[in-house]
């Protein structure tokens, strides 16, 4: 039975002044982001459930955004997705509006500066790993779904009635893989089409049309979506739920939780994710679900001294002191 799949056709622009000033939905996802992790942790400390004051919070999140998540994303992603290119010329390293951002690289940055921001104020690293980590995965929510708009990061192919055909698949080797026509992704390329509305419009004016591209495209999960209820949405409520109706729970059990719940959804959604043009696989597993094991590793370690040595919270009296 023939489906009609839906052919991605969104734009990575909330708004397009000119051919160089713009702004990008993934631009848009990391500022909401950085608001919505402020309004959780900020809910904390209100309550008295972080040693940090509520007055700090916007300080903290505004440093975690610039050193931790913004620094170490854009790090974590040249060294573990893009390292030839970032020996060979490291100033590629400051071309942040080029994208290129690892989600391990972000949570690994994060996790450092918390430590230093811990030891410059003398308070516990573990505690405010706590309060971080029940905010953040909105941002990564929010991250999958800028992913999904800008057609990137899509699925592996598949018959799901909810499947999605993206035009940027012309622009991935997998492609190739699936029979398509290598001379048409040469043409896409040379002709500097990036986005799926661009694609269509090209097939439009010069090719056969969007029936021709309906044809050649092959329907996939939508994975962008999948990570983003998983990793981040689903991830948040849970954590959320368990600092509030534990509220004497000791320090560093929910940061430990965290990465283990991260890790188990990122590694199960990477079987249905395709992995990225040239990523070799790592021990038979993607790069994605090989440095999830090492966050498995470091929430076991978390929790473990949670249990040993962790403190509870300061709790509400503290709060309105």
């Amino acid at each position: 039975m023939h489906l009609g799949y839906y052919m991605h056709d969104l734009s990575p622009f909330v708004i397009r002044f000119t051919d160089s000033v713009k702004i990008h939905w993934y631009g848009l996802a990391y500022v909401l982001g950085f608001y919505l992790t402020y309004r959780v942790m900020r809910f904390l400390a209100q309550k008295g459930l972080t040693e940090i004051k509520p007055e700090a919070v916007a300080d903290f999140i505004t440093m975690v955004a610039v050193f931790g998540l913004v620094l170490g994303g854009r790090l974590g992603y040249m060294l573990l997705y893009d390292f030839d290119h970032f020996i060979h010329e490291p100033w590629t390293f400051f071309l942040l509006n080029q994208g290129g951002m690892a989600a391990h690289g972000g949570i690994a940055g994060t996790t450092l500066f918390c430590g230093w921001y811990a030891w410059k104020h003398k308070i516990s690293w573990a505690g405010i790993g706590d309060s971080i980590v029940c905010g953040a995965p909105l941002g990564i929510f929010l991250g999958r779904i800028a992913n999904f708009i800008n057609g990137e990061l899509f699925g592996h192919v598949t018959t799901v009635p909810w499947a999605v055909k993206f035009p940027t698949e012309l622009l991935h080797e997998d492609f190739a893989k699936q029979g398509g026509d290598p001379a048409l992704m040469h043409e896409i390329y040379v002709n500097g089409l990036q986005h799926s509305p661009d694609i269509i419009a090209y097939f439009e004016k010069r090719r056969g049309g969007l029936a021709e591209l309906e044809q050649i495209l092959h329907p996939r999960h939508p994975s962008q979506l999948y990570e983003a209820f998983c990793e981040g949405l689903l991830l948040s409520a849970i954590l959320i739920f368990i600092r509030l109706r534990f509220p004497r729970l000791r320090q560093g059990i929910i940061a430990g939780l965290f990465f283990m719940f991260y890790a188990i959804a990122r590694i199960a959604m990477e079987y249905l994710r395709q992995p990225d043009s040239g990523s070799a696989m790592i021990l038979g597993l993607t790069k994605g679900q090989f440095y999830s094991t090492f966050m498995f590793i470091v929430g076991g370690l978390f929790i473990g001294y949670g249990l040993k040595w962790g403190k509870s919270p300061p709790g509400p009296a503290a709060a309105k002191a």
